[in-house]
């Protein structure tokens, strides 16, 4: 039984989970290639125009699997928690995908919504096991194993590294640093940030990502707005900011959205009105599925070379 994994959206947040639990059930887990454009052109040609580029992403990432796999796997997560849920998109995913996608019909729907009780997810699995005449045991078993996987992941970017993107660890001795803030699966898919990321590296920047501060500290910052924001993602991206901003551990960030994106047009506004009240430089970056490279690399290039006169500035200053 082969099991099918898009490379998109939840993939890039919950992946060694969904692979290490259905492995250990005894199936086959199969990734969807890395995106390319024509990927991306499949999502386009089934997508409603009026879907972001991670949407019309993820669609073509299903038809790169679905007549290679038994089933598709496309998770509706509605919530991991109980302060917040997943956008719009999230929670509607397979009904957008099923209704697009013509001759699609192996699609695992499997909705995820752990609002009740941290027992939840146990029995999710316990019941998707059985889906698939797997006993009470073995499915505990693939369960626990999931669970400690994606400790292990977590604890990667915890130790500087960036697991997606191949990077198990970075200078710290980097003359620049920057916080590259947004969704996991727009920062860690290359094809959809245009490589940001590696480029900023190789710029001699040492990156810093929501992922690699820890839980307790973004969850600090809660109380600095009024009330939560609505979305998961939103959540984690305000907060790693508002961190960064009280603790002045970066010299600038870097919103990196998707054009279109409602939840990340309110969450980049209070990011910009409070870099502006820390001086914190700040520079939004909105992709699409025309973003060309060169654009991209110019403004990254002028804000790093801005941060470096910034800095050495201050330093004479202080000499």
């Amino acid at each position: 039984m082969k099991i099918g994994i898009p490379r998109a959206l939840s993939y890039y947040a919950y992946y060694p989970f969904f692979r290490t639990f259905f492995e250990n059930l005894g199936l086959e887990v199969v990734v969807s290639d890395e995106t390319t454009k024509e990927i991306m052109d499949m999502g386009i040609q089934d997508t409603i125009t009026d879907a972001c580029v991670p949407i019309k992403l993820f669609h073509g990432h299903v038809k790169n699997l679905m007549n290679r796999v038994d089933y598709v796997f496309v998770p509706r997560l509605v919530s991991v928690n109980r302060e917040a849920t997943f956008c719009p998109k999230f929670l509607g995913l397979p009904d957008m995908v099923i209704c697009s996608i013509p001759k699609f019909k192996n699609m695992l729907e499997v909705r995820i919504d752990l609002k009740k009780s941290r027992f939840e997810l146990f029995k999710l699995c316990i019941k998707l096991a059985k889906q698939f005449k797997k006993g009470f045991f073995r499915a505990y078993i693939a369960y626990s194993k999931a669970c400690n996987s994606l400790k292990n992941y977590a604890s990667q970017f915890l130790q500087g590294g960036i697991p997606p993107l191949g990077i198990a660890s970075q200078k710290k001795s980097s003359n620049v640093s920057l916080a590259v803030v947004g969704y996991p699966y727009i920062l860690y898919d290359p094809y959809l940030s245009l490589d940001l990321i590696k480029k900023l590296i190789s710029m001699g920047v040492y990156v810093v990502t929501p992922e690699m501060l820890a839980k307790e500290e973004k969850q600090k910052q809660a109380s600095k707005l009024r009330k939560n924001l609505f979305w998961t993602f939103s959540n984690e991206v305000i907060r790693t900011a508002y961190s960064l901003f009280e603790n002045g551990s970066v010299d600038g960030i870097i919103h990196v959205t998707a054009f279109g994106c409602g939840p990340d047009f309110i969450v980049d506004k209070l990011m910009e009105i409070d870099a502006k009240k820390y001086k914190m430089p700040f520079l939004t970056v909105t992709i699409d599925e025309h973003t060309g490279q060169e654009g991209l690399n110019t403004r990254l290039e002028a804000f790093v070379d801005m941060i470096k006169i910034k800095k050495a500035k201050k330093e004479a200053a202080l000499a």
